[in-house]
């Protein structure tokens, strides 16, 4: 081994030590940012130790236009990531992740395709037959190409889903199903096929096939279910990232998409948990969608009784405990500054606020703490389901703000889409208050019971100018 082989084997071991550190970190939204950065640390100087060591190292070597090609990919490449990171608005960072999925599993799927032609032609120079390649090589190209072409297609679908460049309801046309399932198992079989008789033959129809694949698997799902996809998608990445590393023989790229695989599948499995709900049964589609005219009454029967602005700032003036639920209302109106602000005004005339979050709230995991956190809301102040449900038989007023299902009384009861869903105790608060533009249903097409609580009062409004208002006479009444 020589020295410089030595230094990036180091280099590689000390990344990998730095993904591990960053994914502790990021555990916390106060050491998320800490996190991040040491992560991207640790990639930088992954990818450094590998340029150098094909471009410098004994056996490898880059010709002047391979050169090009290194120097041209990094600077596109880098270009976009801080344009993108930059302009991104955090209401469509679910979106940004969906893409960057997109990019990291095609980004696998693309590395085998060359590496195995690769394999095709050296074994030709030695007059073998491509059958006497090993096995190992061939099921890892056969499964990098699986994964990572499934996973192209259906982020770039999950990602037009949030964007609402397609429909956020379940797509689905006759034979639908069974036209995904022949085309999974004629990706399966395609690698049993590239394994047992080589060639690029093979290779063609499982890339296609997985990436037909991976468009109709996620167009059934429905919107509500897409903080669960994007979870899943990102789990993919991570394997197809690590199926590559075992093709080029990489470790940091086998330890790096381990990783991302693992936390994205623990991920998964936690958000699925978190809407009662089984990963399998989220995939084979999701909840429907509908609404309602404003101000409509709700199933029940009960009536849903009116509020205005002026109203619910007095009922906060005189609160000692105020606990703010944040849904994809708040999210979609970018109205998170409004809500940090009255959560600041709140606490200035010494009420005790809170933040409800959810784990489904938003559009992807942490989405919702990630927009707070933009909104300077303290870190202390957002309390995950299980910390803050105790906090709400004391509190004085809830104020939901576009959240729907996550809220809805309904989950405790048997028979319907929800049923046995975890839900915020929003209906324990001794008043409530829910801000939405209409009394239209969520994902799961149920009237929410919140609504007609007779604790319940309803401002109809867009989630930014609501919050607006109710800050505006807040003041007021300070004044």
């Amino acid at each position: 081994m020589s020295a410089l082989e030595a230094v990036v084997g180091l280099t590689y071991l000390v990344a990998a030590a730095t993904f591990v550190m960053g994914l502790h970190l990021m555990r916390s939204p106060a050491t998320a940012r800490t996190g991040n950065l040491l992560s991207a640390a640790g990639m930088a100087s992954a990818i450094l130790a590998t340029v150098a060591l094909v471009g410098c190292g004994e056996h490898f070597y880059v010709t002047g236009t391979g050169w090009a090609v290194l120097i041209a990919g990094t600077a596109v490449g880098s270009v976009a990531g801080a344009w993108g990171a930059r302009r991104v608005k955090m209401t469509a960072m679910p979106q940004l992740v969906s893409l960057f999925n997109a990019v990291g599993g095609g980004a696998a799927a693309l590395i085998a395709f060359p590496e195995l032609l690769h394999q095709f032609e050296f074994m030709e120079r030695l007059g073998a037959d491509y059958s006497a390649l090993p096995v190992s090589v061939l099921l890892f190209v056969g499964l990098d190409l699986l994964i990572g072409s499934i996973t192209f297609t259906g982020s770039l679908i999950a990602a037009g889903k949030l964007q609402g460049w397609v429909s956020g309801a379940p797509i689905s046309f006759p034979g639908s199903r069974l036209l995904m399932i022949a085309s999974g198992l004629l990706g399966l079989g395609s690698v049993v096929w590239l394994i047992v008789s080589p060639g690029v033959a093979p290779m063609l129809v499982l890339t296609a096939a997985s990436l037909a694949f991976g468009v109709l698997m996620v167009l059934p799902i429905g919107g509500a279910d897409m903080p669960v996809v994007v979870s899943l998608l990102n789990a993919f990445t991570g394997l197809a990232v690590a199926m590559s590393g075992f093709v080029v023989g990489s470790d940091i790229l086998i330890v790096a998409g381990g990783l991302v695989g693992a936390s994205g599948t623990i991920l998964t499995k936690l958000m699925a948990d978190a809407m009662n709900r089984s990963v399998l049964s989220i995939m084979v589609g999701g909840f429907g969608t509908g609404d309602a005219p404003a101000g409509a009454a709700a199933a029940s029967g009960g009536e849903v009784r009116r509020t205005d602005p002026d109203d619910v700032a007095l009922r906060l003036a005189y609160a000692s405990k105020v606990i703010i639920v944040p849904g994809y209302g708040l999210a979609a109106a970018q109205a998170q500054r409004e809500a940090g602000e009255l959560g600041k005004a709140l606490t200035d005339r010494g009420v005790t606020v809170y933040y409800a979050i959810h784990p489904v709230a938003g559009r992807m995991p942490g989405h919702m703490n990630v927009l707070l956190a933009e909104a300077d809301v303290p870190y202390p102040q957002l309390l995950e389901m299980e910390d803050v449900n105790p906090e709400f038989a004391t509190c004085d007023v809830a104020l939901v703000v576009g959240a729907n299902d996550v809220t809805n009384p309904a989950a405790r009861r048997q028979g319907n889409a929800i049923s046995g869903m975890p839900i915020l105790d929003v209906d324990k608060a001794k008043s409530i208050v829910v801000i939405k533009r209409s009394m239209g249903h969520g994902y799961a097409g149920l009237e929410n019971e919140l609504y007609t609580d007779s604790k319940t009062g309803m401002l109809f409004a867009d989630a930014k100018k609501g919050l607006g208002q109710i800050l505006a006479a807040l003041k007021e009444y300070a004044a």
